[in-house]
């Protein structure tokens, strides 16, 4: 059977010199729990040593709805802050562009200051991803290029991201950016394959855009099926994590990294043994009849 090649140790983001690892770890939940900062370097450090060098957060991770916003920043800033070191061995990447409750704003003079905040909260004089985390409808794309532009021209920021962006969306920002986008942050998994058909990855490779997936286990719902589709895409998942010896986690960040267009699963778990495990999916190598086996599980229906 036709094997699909193993994923690359490194990759580079998009059109920048910025190498990553192929898996990414996420601090969504971060600052949960009353984590402390010593129990937060402590999952930065298995991060690293499982060889995960991109660390993805945002400015609104940690708000709960009422308070928090920033927080995840915040800590992972004192992180940073208590061993400098740490800074040269980490791609750092953040998000903005949300204003709480709920607007989505990117106006000029929200932008450069959610970028300056983002910036002091990291305790960090450069950010080398950052992203605007939804789209504003309410923003003309040209007048958001010329900030990220002059962010990028100041130091501010290495590089450029969208996550949620619809494909026109990206193509529009895109077209106004003398500093191009270099990635996508789409939500994919095993439960979520619009993009493998309705043109967003086709449109990643066309624009040398690297796509970081979001939730790549289906909110957890890979973990625990229970719908008739979601056992039937774990159970297409297991007959290759069973044939590699891993787990059905690790044989859905495998999954979607086979993908020709270098898709970089962000691993959500604030655990250090399961950011760990994901180091494995390095290793698992598709053959196409098992990997459409899952696409089919998930579409509910045969290919044309």
């Amino acid at each position: 059977m036709s094997e699909l090649p193993l994923p690359p140790a490194t990759r580079t983001l998009g059109a920048s010199d910025i190498n990553i690892s192929p898996i990414a770890w996420g601090m969504w939940r971060l600052a949960e729990d009353g984590r402390t900062a010593a129990e937060a370097a402590n999952l930065v450090h298995a991060a690293l040593d499982a060889g995960i060098t991109l660390l993805d957060t945002a400015d609104i991770y940690g708000f709960d709805g009422k308070s928090g916003f920033g927080e995840a920043e915040a800590l992972l800033g004192q992180v940073l802050a208590a061993e400098p070191a740490l800074r040269s061995r980490i791609v750092l990447a953040t998000k903005g562009g949300i204003l709480p409750p709920l607007p989505y704003d990117q106006s000029a003079d929200y932008l450069r200051a959610a970028i300056e905040a983002s910036l002091r909260r990291l305790q960090v004089e450069q950010i080398d991803l950052w992203q605007i985390h939804r789209p504003d409808i309410l923003a003309h794309p040209q007048e958001t290029a010329r900030v990220l532009d002059d962010a990028v021209a100041a130091g501010k920021v290495r590089a450029l991201g969208v996550s949620n962006f619809t494909m026109a969306q990206i193509a529009a920002l895109d077209r106004f950016l003398g500093h191009k986008l270099v990635s996508t942050q789409p939500e994919i998994s095993p439960l979520r394959i619009d993009c493998f058909e309705n043109g967003e990855l086709d449109q990643a490779m066309m624009l040398g855009l690297t796509p970081l997936a979001w939730s790549p286990l289906g909110g957890g719902r890979l973990a625990d099926p229970k719908s008739a589709r979601d056992l039937a895409v774990a159970a297409a998942l297991d007959v290759v994590a069973a044939a590699h010896g891993v787990s059905r986690t690790v044989a859905a960040y495998a999954w979607l990294m086979a993908h020709p267009a270098g898709i970089v699963p962000i691993i959500g778990s604030q655990q250090a043994i399961r950011i760990a495990e994901g180091a494995a999916a390095l290793k698992v190598r598709w053959t196409r009849t098992d990997w459409y086996a899952v696409l089919v599980a998930a579409r509910g229906e045969r290919l044309p």
